[in-house]
């Protein structure tokens, strides 16, 4: 109904996302600052995720939301100390980048080594429209059937997601493949393996149990599918961040800087450092996160990252 136009049931869902942030962040956050340091710690889980991603508990700081202005507030509380600011490096669309490293996609390596837009361009191979002038909502559908690829949506999610009808959500999901048919192997291939050991790996061999992979239940079984799709590329990205994790004290002491790092948010990396150092920094840990790969791997595709430093959180990121 609010979809529709309805002012009623817009103002109810305003309601209820405004009582979530109070009650899950406003309300409760203050409770969780220790008295000793004047700071939220939180209490991270090293193996408590399958992909090998890190969950932060008590509390979860990384579900600080990002995605409404009204949740991007909360983010405005986390400041730097006096003196300081903090640094948020991001991984620019690392799980697509692996998707072209893994499944070989020549169109889309080429697209990331040039530092396109890759969700207009996809937008332009899919529906042929040119990228110069092109609508905001074309390149928003291309975008959500970007990542959406990933995590093996189906027609009915695609077609929820963007308001579209069902049907022409699949022809979406068609013609993807069509103009990327490398990634519809990498996902039958994926599944054969899956299906055939009850696991899949990361680029760098990590193992991924998927022991529900050929249930009898076909709702669990197609679950696991879309999760065998989704694991190797998303157990990479998380390897991967661990690896600049590992690296970044000795990377920062060698340069000289006093920067610290306080808080991992899957594909983000947050820091408190002194202004003056402030841009050092950011160069000192975008060349650490770009180059975590090497020399394990050398991926066909640049490890692009975004580090920007700011007074709070929100504008930082």
């Amino acid at each position: 109904l609010a979809a529709q136009g309805h002012d009623l049931p817009q103002r109810v869902l305003d309601w209820r996302g405004l009582s979530k942030l109070k009650s899950t962040y406003t309300d409760t956050l203050p409770d969780h600052i220790n008295p000793d340091t004047g700071r939220v710690h939180t209490s991270y889980s090293l193996a408590s995720t399958s992909t090998g991603r890190l969950a932060s508990t008590e509390p979860n700081l990384q579900n600080i939301p990002v995605r409404t202005e009204d949740g991007r507030k909360i983010r405005t509380a986390f400041v730097a100390d006096k003196g300081n600011l903090l640094i948020s490096a991001d991984y620019s669309q690392i799980e697509l980048r692996l998707l072209a490293h893994i499944a070989d996609i020549e169109a889309l390596k080429k697209a990331f080594a040039e530092g396109l837009d890759i969700h207009a361009m996809t937008a332009s191979e899919m529906f042929n429209t040119p990228i110069e002038g092109m609508d905001p909502s074309v390149r928003r559908r291309a975008k959500a059937i970007n990542f959406g690829i990933i995590y093996g949506i189906s027609a009915f999610g695609l077609a929820n997601q963007l308001g579209i009808a069902r049907g022409e959500a699949g022809e979406y999901i068609d013609r993807y493949f069509k103009r990327f048919p490398g990634i519809r192997a990498y996902m039958d291939d994926t599944k054969e393996f899956a299906h055939k050991n009850g696991y899949v790996e990361t680029i760098f061999g990590r193992r991924i149990h998927l022991p529900a992979i050929n249930s009898k239940n076909p709702a669990e079984k197609s679950f696991m599918e879309r999760a065998a799709i989704n694991a190797p590329i998303q157990g990479s990205a998380a390897d991967i961040i661990r690896r600049a994790m590992i690296r970044m004290p000795r990377a920062l002491a060698y340069a000289a800087l006093s920067a610290r790092m306080l808080l991992q948010v899957h594909d983000e990396l947050i820091f408190e450092v002194p202004e003056k150092e402030a841009k050092k920094t950011c160069e000192t840990v975008s060349g650490v996160m770009s180059s975590a790969a090497a020399p394990a791997l050398e991926l066909a595709v640049p490890l692009d990252v975004d580090a920007r430093a700011a007074k709070n959180w929100d504008e930082a990121h």
